[in-house]
């Protein structure tokens, strides 16, 4: 259920209101989650020509009313001006399942505070491609890239058009793609300040990142809720990885670049590893921020095709592929991947600046992906 809003609310349904009401031309003003005049104004109007109580308060009857604008039975559905924590991802793939049957809804694993971690199906061809995003806490953006991408998919097959220049239904009889939109709800959902604070998990986040009071909390938040990084988790060279994380001070568990007391110790990136097992991808795109480039080698690992799948990512996107060998990162979700299937995998660090990346770069960053998105599924 929504909770009541009235002016000086705060927070992510604040965001979704606004989002709403500016989707449908009630409001004007930023997308900033404060309940201000402007928003209570815009109430009042969308109010009145609903015929609801006049009153300024968002109740049940003017979230009744904002429904099927915010489930997409009248518009889009994935809101791309706001922030994006993990509840407001399941209510819109709830209504992306209903709009488009085609996208079929999976759960491989259980975070740390038992969110169910989706994921999402769409295809029915053999050769199965994964992607993945929001692995670090505060690169929550990429999760509206592929959600978006999603029901980008989903409108193009119901109007049996073209997305990036290639008719999706082509793909979809061809390929089986699997989208997982967030890995790491729980760190997302701190980084938005989207947790209670009188919770177990929040006073414990606080206890972390004070040992680490040089990384800003919560925005400097890489980790999962226990403070490993999951992207330092996995069986490849986790033990060299330990080492450089060690020796530059990430020794217990931190907002950022600790490895954990063993490999897959987090239940996130052990869920993400078996569902990967159960499959057979070709190729795996990981999606990070920023810096617009692509990391395509591990070590002297290089499957066959690799660097002409990476030449053409790099010519749909304009990003710089990164060709070095040597790394001082090692134990991350690509790095297994390429190491114990010698097949292709990615990783994009999308956008430009300081994570977390402003939302107002999304269309820049999702303008200059859906060609990779795209091509990852036809190659």
């Amino acid at each position: 259920m929504m909770p009541v809003l009235a002016y000086g609310s705060r927070g992510i349904y604040v965001e979704l209101l606004q989002s709403t009401l500016k989707k449908i031309g009630f409001y004007y003003g930023k997308v900033d989650g404060i309940f201000g005049k402007q928003t209570l104004d815009s109430v009042y109007y969308f109010q009145s020509q609903f015929g609801i109580t006049v009153d300024g308060v968002v109740g049940r009857a003017t979230w009744r009313k904002l429904e099927p604008y915010i489930n997409g039975r009248v518009g889009r559905i994935v809101p791309t001006d706001m922030s994006y924590p993990y509840e407001i991802m399941m209510m819109n793939l709830d209504a992306l399942r209903v709009k488009y049957p085609i996208i079929k809804v999976g759960y491989y694993a259980e975070s740390v505070m038992g969110k169910k971690i989706p994921y999402v199906k769409i295809g029915e061809g053999e050769q199965e491609i994964s992607y993945s995003a929001s692995m670090h806490a505060n690169e929550w953006i990429n999760s509206v890239v592929l959600m978006k991408f999603i029901e980008d998919f989903g409108d193009a097959y119901e109007n049996n058009s073209e997305l990036f220049g290639y008719n999706v239904r082509e793909i979809f009889e061809s390929r089986t793609l699997y989208i997982i939109p967030m890995v790491n709800p729980d760190g997302v959902d701190l980084v938005l300040n989207n947790i209670s604070h009188t919770s177990k998990y929040f006073r414990n986040a606080i206890e972390i990142s004070d040992d680490y009071p040089n990384i800003p909390f919560p925005k400097g938040w890489k980790a999962n809720i226990n403070g490993v990084d999951l992207n330092q988790q996995f069986p490849a060279d986790w033990e060299k990885a330990r080492e450089v994380k060690f020796a530059q001070g990430y020794v217990s568990p931190a907002p950022r670049d600790f490895v954990g007391f063993g490999p897959l110790t987090e239940p996130e990136s052990l869920g993400l590893y078996n569902f990967t097992l159960e499959h057979n991808f070709k190729i795996i795109l990981a999606y990070h921020t920023q810096g617009e480039i692509i990391f395509w080698r591990y070590l002297n690992y290089n499957p066959e095709g690799s660097e002409d799948v990476a030449k053409e990512f790099a010519r749909v996107s304009g990003y710089t592929l990164i060709n070095e060998v040597k790394t001082n990162s090692y134990a991350g979700y690509r790095d297994w991947f390429i190491s114990y299937f010698n097949r292709p995998g990615y990783t994009v660090e999308t956008g430009i600046g300081n994570n977390p990346l402003p939302i107002s770069q999304f269309e820049k960053i999702y303008n200059d992906n859906i060609g990779i998105l795209i091509t990852a599924g036809i190659i």
